[in-house]
């Protein structure tokens, strides 16, 4: 028996459609066709990922004859019809916007926090009164930096196993996420005003100074978290977007061994491509950017006090960090030129 036929037995068995085996393994569908048309071969990751999902041994999946084994009891292992979240996207992004949002949130309010304790009490009773507010700083940057990397960190291994995503949210999901997204940004806009008026009845006296800081910097964590959160919530409706981020993260080795149709391998080989001569562009210029500022260091005419001399004994710190700016700046206007006059149309689920 072969791999193709247990492919579709399983699949049939399951009532499961190509699009949704193709969603559990992070592939496109025309990968699925090509196997179950022998035309191309699943990588080994693909097979022991197919092991897990019909409960199978790689043997038995490969060469043995799973045709004869029994029916599932249960229903289809994942919803027929339409595309459907079958690999957690929507989870995923969920958690994903609450913690990076959280993690903001918590570095703007505690820096709040150490504006109302400042000066106020230390640790010891002669101990330097700064290092109260230095401590809570730190403990919301600990916090925010403990949601916002592992968060980062589950992102990208989620990308790499799910490189590839049918877009299953209807008009009405998208639609709903504008409508929260914009009444959010509404509120988060009004609660940064409300934190500004707060600084500018308590800001003007000495007494309430601290106040009027840390309830400034508390309304604008507080709007900050909302309009992070439900900005990223509905950036997650925009699968396309997604597919063409991760696109843009593979390397070249791995965009041409994945399972992919010839025209949308080739086009995101070029786009990779694109993206490496454009990346090559912009550290050429910043590397002559950090030339110049190094030059302009030493150089006496912009480092010394006099301008006869030559004796360093003024401070260049203007010059020497104007390259950089500059530098960026040629490289941001490089970047949408090259956009603007790139024939590539850019990748789409």
């Amino acid at each position: 028996m072969s791999f193709r036929d247990n492919l579709q037995h399983l699949r049939a068995t399951r009532n499961m459609t190509q699009e949704q085996l193709a969603m559990l393994l992070g592939v496109s569908r025309q990968s699925v066709t090509k196997w179950e048309a022998e035309k191309s071969y699943p990588e080994m990751d693909k097979l022991l990922k197919m092991c897990q999902i019909f409960e199978c041994s790689l043997d038995d999946l490969v060469q043995g004859d799973l045709t004869k084994r029994e029916p599932e009891t249960r229903n289809a292992s994942v919803p027929a019809g339409l595309p459907a979240d079958i690999c957690g996207y929507d989870e995923h992004q969920r958690m994903m916007a609450w913690k990076v949002s959280s993690g903001v949130a918590a570095i703007l309010a505690f820096t709040g926090f150490g504006f109302l304790v400042e000066g106020r009490f230390a640790f010891t009773p002669n101990g330097d009164t700064d290092l109260p507010v230095i401590a809570l700083i730190l403990v919301g940057i600990f916090i925010g930096l403990a949601l916002c990397i592992p968060a980062g960190l589950e992102h990208g291994a989620f990308q790499k196993a799910h490189p590839f995503i049918e877009d299953f949210y209807t008009e009405e999901d998208r639609l709903r996420a504008r409508k929260n997204m914009a009444r959010a940004t509404t509120a988060g806009i009004g609660l940064i005003f409300i934190g500004v008026i707060c600084i500018m009845a308590w800001g003007e006296h000495r007494d309430t100074e601290q106040l009027g800081l840390c309830l400034l910097m508390l309304f604008i964590a507080a709007g900050a978290w909302l309009i992070v959160r439900y900005g990223m919530l509905f950036g997650r409706t925009n699968v396309a977007e997604y597919n063409k981020s991760v696109a843009d993260d593979l390397e070249l080795d791995e965009i041409a061994n994945a399972q992919l149709d010839e025209a949308k391998r080739e086009k995101l080989l070029e786009r990779k491509r694109k993206n490496n001569k454009l990346g090559a562009v912009c550290a050429t210029i910043m590397i002559i950017a950090t030339i110049i500022g190094l030059g302009l260091l030493f150089w006496p005419v912009f480092s010394s006090s006099n301008p006869a001399g030559f004796e360093p004994e003024g401070t260049s710190a203007m010059w020497f960090w104007v390259a950089w700016p500059v530098g960026g700046m040629i490289c941001f206007i490089v970047s949408i030129l090259w956009e603007a006059f790139s024939k590539d149309e850019g990748y789409s689920a």
